[in-house]
């Protein structure tokens, strides 16, 4: 069922209250009237108020109406902060390069105002080892307190560790120191090119400015790829168990026959 209002020649009754185009009340009057009167100013008759007795129906613009509805829509969504709680996953003997990488995900996500729940994966003779996946996790709550704060402790979770960190920042501040430094960053490189006159110079400020904005779309994409990191690193491990569990499950088979 459509839910855009009815409007001049649509709406199906004998009389309405009419509103107009400055808002004043002119009062009941028969439909045919209202039209007459939409016609002479060079207006729609809009209803405004279907479920009243009788409808309530205004003059306007209904084409410029909805085009300022869209504009509020619009910058009601912008301003809206949804809370996202982004997720990485780390192994318990992580590589220090690949810690860091991980850790700068972490920064990331905290500096855009998100929750990042960081999940320690124990597989095979790790799990006996629960401390490791501890100490990880004191030390990157230790290297991010500047940007956020231990929301959920460290807990088991199965063969998993979980920890969620909060942001000391708001999603609604960061948004807006994003909007801004992206603000600045435009009219800075407006300005350097409209005041420079070399063309050469102008083309290397414009390819580092678009060289710039290529690498943080291309940041968004890592999540996605440390995703695959970690599940070829399963994959690769569960097969290494499944190696390990028929080796030892031959072991007897070859003691009772040395025997």
């Amino acid at each position: 069922m459509s839910t855009e209002p009815r409007i001049n020649d649509r709406i199906r009754v004998p009389e309405v209250r009419l509103v107009g185009p400055s808002g004043e009340q002119v009062g009941i009057v028969p439909l045919a009237k209202a039209l007459e009167l939409a016609q002479e100013y060079d207006l729609d008759l809009v209803e405004v108020a279907a479920t009243a007795r009788p409808p309530v129906c205004k003059l306007m613009d209904y084409g410029k109406f909805k085009y300022e509805s869209a504009m509020k829509a619009r910058e009601a969504r912008k301003n809206q902060a949804h809370t996202v709680i982004k997720e990485m996953k780390l192994r318990p003997k992580i590589d220090p390069h690949d810690y860091d990488t991980k850790k700068g995900h972490v920064v990331r996500f905290l500096k855009q105002g998100d929750k990042v729940k960081i999940t320690i994966m124990f597989r095979g003779r790790e799990q006996s080892r629960p401390e490791l996946g501890f100490r990880l996790l004191q030390r990157l709550a230790n290297d991010v307190q500047d940007l956020g704060f231990v929301e959920s402790s460290a807990k088991q979770d199965g063969r998993n560790m979980i920890m969620v960190l909060g942001p000391h920042k708001k999603k609604t501040e960061a948004m807006a120191e994003a909007r801004a430094a992206q603000d600045a960053r435009k009219a800075e490189r407006q300005g350097r090119v409209a005041g420079s006159t070399d063309t050469a110079a102008d083309d290397a400020a414009l390819e580092a400015e678009n060289a710039a904005l290529e690498a943080e779309a291309d940041a968004a994409d890592d999540d996605a790829d440390d995703a695959d990191d970690v599940a070829a690193d399963e994959a690769t491990q569960d097969q290494a168990e499944a190696g390990d569990t028929a080796a030892e499950a031959d072991k007897p088979a070859e003691v009772a026959q040395d025997a």
